[in-house]
């Protein structure tokens, strides 16, 4: 077996995402994008001693996992959902499986509380991130999601089925009217045209929709309004064409975000707001929080509910005790843990993040939080106040090393971890469990349905 051959087998085992194995030639292979079971056909990109990596080329017989007929007519070009040829049954079987083998691989003896799904499946997400495009060089406008394997490539997904009806209607609008006018989209490797991305809100308990339309701020050439004047009629239109769709839920605000960066992101070098207001509220829990463009919030809602009220109990008893929430972003899981806690301090590096959390805050009626911008890694040694517990929730890549020392530096009794990258808690586990520390439950909570991800809540208790 050599680079560039074709090769074939059956998965034996997946890990966590979705990357599998089986043996061929008595040498093991690894395989990315696939399900226990099934029969596939690869091109070998990597040879090592330990084994060879493969391209997936195609699947040649299904897994008996594979259950389920895709809804979604995008399914297996859009570069989104994974699991839609699996019930979701079976999609949580899949994850508290792999979540249980990570964790099992580094920690001994604890208790495995298995996996909770999420409240719904189907249209779950309160936001995305439309990219403008073409589905293929020189083709018609496109507006959706990146095509698999694809930087460039944009699908058009007008029947996406992880997100709510008015997303779908919003999105087919807005691709028509930007179409009939003749706008071009912009093109990242000239750095030129303009439109950008299309971002959708919806808050699920009230129904209050954010849209903004984010383009360059270039006029003047075909594809692009002629000047500022007709930039202002032309989004004047699209913001008439939106408010006449009949949708279930009601716009909050309609926005037009411009972006001149040259990194392919959503960021605002200017926000003008065309109808209504700049943000709206959602509902967790009892608490409202502010919702803007731009806040960081978990976009699953009702999974979130599920995901809070599991690490609630996981931190236990608070009363008189000061808790350090470390990597807050806009301070929920704070302001939850607040009523019952003497006082809660939030640190989050996103200075915005930490503005909407005070503001929150204070719309909820909660005086004992203090919300920190700054790194967790600078801004542990500067707090004064010294933590009865400490929750952390950081971002996929986990604690960075020299911060994780710091934290362990405390010496709180218990510790209460939520990651949403599993790998990430295991790597981090390593060095908690040599420093003192013990797993003792998890729990693993969906909140993407139809994809390979999952969220892991652990509680980590001091034993030296």
């Amino acid at each position: 077996m050599k680079k560039k051959d074709i090769i074939e087998g059956k998965i034996i085992k997946t890990e966590f995402p979705n990357k599998g194995t089986f043996i061929c030639e008595d040498q093991k292979v690894t395989v990315k994008g696939v399900i226990d079971g099934q029969t596939i056909k690869g091109q070998v990109t990597k040879k090592r001693k330990s084994g060879c990596v493969v391209r997936l080329l195609d699947v040649l017989e299904k897994s008996p996992l594979e259950d389920a007929k895709p809804v979604c007519p995008h399914f297996g070009i859009c570069g989104g959902c994974f699991y839609q040829t699996v019930s979701y049954e079976n999609q949580l079987k899949i994850k508290e499986g792999q979540i249980k083998s990570l964790l099992d691989s580094v920690c001994k003896s604890y208790e495995f509380e298995g996996i909770k799904g999420s409240p719904i499946s189907d249209g779950y997400r309160n936001k995305m991130e439309f990219s403008f495009g073409d589905e293929y060089k020189g083709g018609p406008l496109a507006l959706g999601m990146h095509r698999r394997g694809s930087f460039y490539d944009i699908v058009n997904t007008p029947q996406c089925h992880i997100v709510h009806e008015d997303f779908r209607k919003i999105l087919t609008a807005t691709l028509e009217y930007f179409t009939e006018k003749g706008m071009g989209y912009y093109r990242k490797l000239q750095h030129e045209g303009y439109l950008r991305h299309l971002l959708v809100r919806r808050a699920v308990k009230t129904g209050e929709i954010l849209v903004a339309l984010v383009t360059s701020g270039q006029t003047g050439k075909e594809g692009m309004p002629q000047s500022l004047e007709t930039e202002k009629v032309l989004l004047e239109e699209w913001k008439k064409t939106l408010l006449a769709l009949k949708m279930e839920g009601s716009f909050a605000g309609i926005l037009h975000i411009r972006n001149d960066t040259l990194a392919d992101v959503v960021q605002s070098d200017e926000t003008t707001v065309l109808y209504g207001k700049g943000y709206f509220y959602e509902e967790l829990l009892g608490l409202k929080f502010q919702i803007t463009p731009f806040s960081f919030f978990q976009t699953n809602s009702l999974g979130a509910e599920v995901l809070y009220e599991t690490a609630r109990g996981y931190v236990g008893e608070t009363k008189d005790k000061v808790v350090f929430d470390l990597y807050s972003g806009t301070g929920t899981i704070s302001q939850i843990i607040a009523p019952v806690a003497k006082k809660v301090v939030g640190v989050e590096i996103v200075e915005e993040a930490v503005g909407a959390a005070k503001e929150n805050a204070e719309a909820n009626g909660l005086h004992n939080c203090e919300f920190i911008a700054g790194d967790v890694l600078k801004v542990i040694d500067e707090i004064t106040e010294k933590p009865d517990l400490i929750i952390l929730d950081p971002p996929r890549d986990g604690i960075h090393p020299k911060a994780l020392d710091r934290i362990i530096n405390f010496g709180v009794d218990h510790l209460v971890y939520i990651s949403c990258k599993p790998t990430s808690l295991v790597r981090d586990l390593v060095i908690l469990q040599e420093r003192g520390y013990k797993l003792e439950r998890a729990v693993a909570v969906d909140m993407f349905p139809a994809t390979a991800n999952c969220e892991t809540v652990a509680k980590l208790i001091r034993v030296k």
